[in-house]
């Protein structure tokens, strides 16, 4: 059983990804069959090259399929056992993953038992499900669970479809939980691999091959569905487990979520302000936390989009909110598709990185991917009426003169067959429908201002503050930040240039004092996980971004318009005096002053304490938005690193469910080129206004009679072009996904550190 101490192992279950094989087969007129679920095996089987197995060949990283409630192959077995089942759609068939200890079982059982009782279901009966594990390798033998099924009905009344599916997703929560809090060393042990009346999911750590025969009810011929989802698992650099395969309760997913610690992050943080008009606040209760450390990427994604869909959105509308098309950029786009994805841009912060996914609800069934395409997905339409969809072309041998139809899933669009209608759905009438059903354009237009139009300020200035030389000392200015980054920066309007690569030590190995963003390395794509060429690419890329509270994600309403509209995270000073002045707009901004006693470096931790509690209690007041300025230092007062204090505001607003009533400002003394906004921008500010960058940029252009404006102007720019190509080499497109995402490795931070400020990062080299 593994140890749920992961901080004493070099494995961090925040590097679990997926790069897989996944597919779908679905007849349009809802015809069941074991056919469909034969061939969907078949275009496993045919994907196994997609998959891994470790240094056993017959130990894989997980395949799986997903597939209709086989009703009849149930009824029958319910017959010859001389139990009750009900008509299809009034029960719910659980599949679950438990230890192999008799004793263990029955005390689960009872636990089980007494939630059903709390929840008003009661247990019709319990099935073994047969398997065949003759084939798979030690590796995989050794963590295998027990696997049984669950039939279980409400007993307070007949409720069906997505009513009963509410009700059975809250109670698959419930018991998740009671059973992980009694017995804590269960938690990757226990598992719902499916609890739904519509969908069951058979998967384990296996091949693509081995799937059929390990599981022999898969071959019997009483197992019938219409829908075929499956999934073969290459589980990059990390390792794999029973309930880590796919596919997860609403998904298959092949790719990787680049962002993955700042959405479950950000998540989260806005757990706490969640009101559903669908579930009451205890069901909530058994519901949070939505998102888990124990999950991969794939499985916290399947995680949030479930809740959504549980909550009243269609599943093609909550991934249009997760994965959104590269709107910005593109002029050619329909207005009402453009509108929708403004209006949710600024409350759900874009799922980033490569992927093809294939989602079914048990009547809906389709595909999409991400907005550069960087995933494959082909797909055909045959004679038959049956749709094939798969990660390449030829996972299944169709005679050509049945196939009417076959293409490639574009960049951003989403394909959908609906088994009630008994027809496909194209991107174009599907978002057409979704975009049109509110005035997402009108509420924009009305509640949404451009920081540009926001009334003038008197201009910021710090009057008592020493002269510049004396500050530039004191925040660690060099004689390269001037003459080498800023000079070229504002003369050429690109960065310096230097040679590929770098040599230079750690910072942890100096011994001189270290700017600290000097001490996290940015990730990169690798493996699976192409970067993005920010020049040619540059369409899919952009820095849009909001300022302000954050909207209720669970309605839509006007109200949720209501923001602040950035071209980019960067702010000179005009647009940051603007923001001074937002008040008039309707919001309310305080300013912190992330200054310590100079002469007492104890101090330094208390006030970044303090500023992190007073920056809780002025969002309680009604603050959203909080600028943090290390500028105002003296001979008495010395600056606090811009990253260390806004990422403490960052974790401690988390930790108290505050965080997406407010936005983080930073006006910082500390920030000159890319890397420092990058690495404020990962862990947790909104918007960067380089102060004390365009002050020592305005002496340089004094004492050399050149144009301050032009300057400004190339400075800027280079840096929008530096955070573009930072983004980039982690495949990740969109500014509003990079924030809080945490993509950094730290070398050097001692733990106790990275608690306060860098909370969930890993550390790669740590004290």
């Amino acid at each position: 059983m593994l140890s749920a101490d992961y901080n004493l192992s070099l494995y961090t279950p925040q590097h679990e990804k997926d790069a897989c094989g996944i597919g779908l087969i679905a007849h349009l007129k809802s015809v069941r069959s074991n056919n469909i679920v034969a061939d969907g095996l078949t275009m496993l089987e045919n994907m196994e090259h997609r998959g891994a197995c470790g240094c056993e060949e017959n130990t894989g990283d997980g395949a799986g399929i997903l597939t209709q409630i086989p009703h009849l192959f149930f009824e029958k077995y319910a017959i010859e056992n001389k139990c009750s089942l009900p008509q299809l759609g009034l029960y719910g068939v659980g599949f679950l993953f438990l230890p192999k200890d008799k004793t263990l079982n029955e005390e689960i059982f009872i636990i089980i038992n007494q939630v059903l009782e709390q929840n008003y279901f009661k247990l019709l009966f319990v099935r073994d499900v047969p398997v065949d594990n003759s084939m798979i390798g030690k590796s995989a033998l050794s963590t295998e669970p027990m696997m049984v099924q669950i039939f279980i009905q409400p007993t307070f009344n007949e409720i069906s479809g997505q009513d009963l599916e509410r009700r059975l997703y809250v109670v698959r929560n419930h018991i998740l939980r009671t059973i992980v809090g009694v017995f804590d060393f269960l938690k990757e042990v226990f598992y719902f691999a499916s609890l739904s009346s519509r969908t069951i999911i058979y998967k384990g750590q296996l091949t693509a091959s081995q799937l059929r025969k390990y599981y022999p009810d898969l071959s019997n011929q009483d197992f019938t569905s219409a829908i075929a989802l499956v999934h073969s698992r290459f589980s990059t650099n990390t390792v794999p487990k029973w309930k880590l395969a796919q596919p997860f309760r609403c998904i298959a997913h092949n790719g990787e979520i680049n962002t993955v610690q700042g959405n479950v992050n950000w998540w989260l943080a806005r757990e706490k302000d969640l009101k559903s008009t669908i579930f009451t606040s205890d069901d909530l209760k058994k519901l949070f936390p939505v998102c888990s450390s124990t999950l991969s990427d794939s499985g916290n994604f399947d995680a949030v989009l479930e809740f959504l869909f549980r909550n009243g959105y269609s599943m093609p509308h909550a991934l249009m909110m997760m994965i959104p098309e590269a709107f910005q950029n593109d002029d050619t786009m329909d207005a009402a598709k453009k509108d929708f994805y403004s209006y949710y841009e600024s409350m759900m912060e874009p799922w980033d990185g490569p992927a093809s996914i294939c989602f079914s609800d048990g009547v809906l069934v389709g595909a999409t991917v991400d907005r550069n395409g960087l995933r494959p997905s082909k797909y055909c339409l045959t004679n038959d009426d049956r749709i094939v969809l798969a990660s390449e072309s030829g996972v299944l041998a169709l005679p050509q003169e049945n196939i009417i139809y076959k293409a490639n899933l574009s960049p951003g669009k989403i394909l959908i067959a609906d088994l009630d209608e008994g027809r496909i759905i194209g991107d174009e009438e599907l978002k057409a429908i979704i975009c049109n059903r509110y005035p997402y354009g009108k509420w924009n237009a009305e509640h949404t201002i451009d920081i540009n139009n926001l009334e003038d300020h008197i201009k910021f200035s710090n009057p008592s503050s020493p002269e510049l030389l004396t500050r530039q000392t004191a925040l660690g200015f060099t004689k390269e930040d001037r003459n080498l980054l800023l000079a070229t920066m504002g003369s050429t309007a690109y960065e310096a240039t230097s040679s590929m690569g770098s040599d230079i030590p750690l910072a942890i190995l100096s011994t001189q004092a270290q700017h600290i963003t000097n001490y996290f390395k940015q990730e990169f794509a690798q493996v699976t996980n192409p970067p993005i060429d920010p020049l040619r690419e540059k369409f899919y890329m952009t820095l849009d971004c909001y300022l302000g509270p954050e909207g209720d994600i669970l309605a839509i309403k006007k109200e949720n318009a209501k923001k602040i509209f950035l071209h980019s995270p960067l702010l000179d000073a005009i647009k940051y005096n603007k923001l001074l002045n937002c008040e008039k707009a309707g919001y309310s901004i305080i300013n912190l002053s992330a200054t310590f006693n100079a002469d007492d470096t104890s101090d330094l931790q208390r006030m970044i304490h303090t500023l992190s509690v007073l920056a809780a209690e002025k969002v309680l007041d009604g603050c959203n938005i909080l600028t943090i300025d290390n500028t105002l230092i003296s001979i008495k007062r010395a600056a606090i690193p811009s990253l260390l204090i806004v990422g403490a505001v960052h974790h401690y607003l988390i930790s108290k469910g505050l965080r997406k009533r407010v936005s983080l400002v930073v006006n910082g003394g500390d920030i000159i080129e890319a890397h420092h906004v990058a690495c404020l921008l990962s862990f947790g500010a909104d918007a960067v206004f380089p102060s004390f960058a365009i002050e020592t940029l305005t002496q340089m252009a004094i004492e050399n009679k050149e144009d301050i404006n032009l300057l400004a102007k190339n400075y800027f720019k280079a840096m929008d072009n530096g955070l573009l190509k930072i983004m980039s080499k982690l495949g990740i497109s969109t500014v509003n996904s990079y924030k809080g995402a945490q993509t950094f490795e730290a070398l050097g931070i001692h733990k106790e550190v990275m608690n306060v400020c860098f909370k969930g990062q890993f550390p790669g080299l740590a004290e």
